[in-house]
């Protein structure tokens, strides 16, 4: 088993600078120090930039800002600009609107292992819980979680066990076959060499909705097995307005044909 050397976090963001603020500063504050940040941005206005290059100035890691003009929902082609950008021989997904655990980077490089990707979770915060960390401007995991069983009980936090108890590497984690549930590309990760070879995301995906999907289907049928990342990498996603989806059953459509042709059976979206 091979284990990830320096891993590049591939950080999608949009417009909302104020969550990627506490984004980078829960990056900041890791236990393991060994990565680089690209952020990918869908096009987001000035302040964004201007907040990036803050941190640029000031940042423990190395941190890179790819951009691309705001002419719709482009994730796929943004984020494999930024993967052309990066260093790393093993990427971490993540996206600008969620907050990591001091140990997210250590997690997801103890998961990493030839031939195979992961898929982590989240944890949903509720409304003003979201509105209350962004107002705050400031993200402490200590501070958070001193309070976290207060959250929890009055509902502002969907789940709070997997930040509590976190579970080993084991042969558990490997999915038997292609599983479309549970896929977030807000938290996934794969090598580098492995997202080169199936040519990253599909571009022709636009829109909200299932690039992450198709990017683990086609992972998987170069040979590369899933594994899940639950109880151990969580990320808490803040709660915000959803996005437009009117490109998305169109999306799941070209997914699951692509699903039927390789594999020939249905699957549930």
């Amino acid at each position: 088993m091979s284990k990830a050397k320096l891993i590049s976090v591939i950080l999608a963001t949009y417009n909302w600078p104020q969550a990627l603020e506490l984004c980078l500063q829960g990056l900041s504050e890791q236990t393991d120090i060994s990565f680089e940040v690209i952020i990918a941005d869908d096009g987001s206005r000035e302040e964004t930039t201007q907040l990036i290059r803050t941190h640029i100035a000031s940042s423990k890691f190395v941190l890179k800002h790819e951009w691309q003009p705001d002419i719709g929902f482009r994730k796929s082609k943004i984020l494999n600009q930024a993967i052309s950008a990066s260093s790393g021989d093993y990427l971490v997904f993540l996206d600008g609107d969620c907050l990591v655990q001091p140990d997210f980077i250590e997690k997801h490089r103890l998961l990493s292992q030839v031939n195979a990707m992961v898929t982590g979770s989240r944890i949903l915060l509720k409304r003003s819980l979201s509105q209350h960390l962004c107002q705050g401007g400031r993200w402490s995991y200590s501070h958070f979680m001193r309070d976290a069983s207060r959250y929890r009980l009055s509902g502002q936090l969907n789940r709070l066990l997997p930040l509590l108890l976190k579970l080993p590497d084991s042969k558990m984690r490997v999915y038997k076959g292609f599983v479309w549930r549970r896929i977030k590309g807000c938290n996934m990760a794969a090598w580098r060499d492995d997202v080169l070879r199936i040519g990253g995301f599909d571009e022709g995906l636009v829109g909200w909705g299932h690039e992450d999907a198709d990017f683990v289907f086609r992972l998987h049928q170069a040979g590369v097995r899933r594994k899940s990342g639950a109880w151990a990498t969580e990320v808490l996603h803040l709660w915000h307005p959803s996005a437009s989806k009117e490109n998305a059953a169109k999306n799941a459509e070209t997914v699951r044909a692509r699903i039927m042709a390789n594999a020939g059976r249905k699957l549930d979206v």
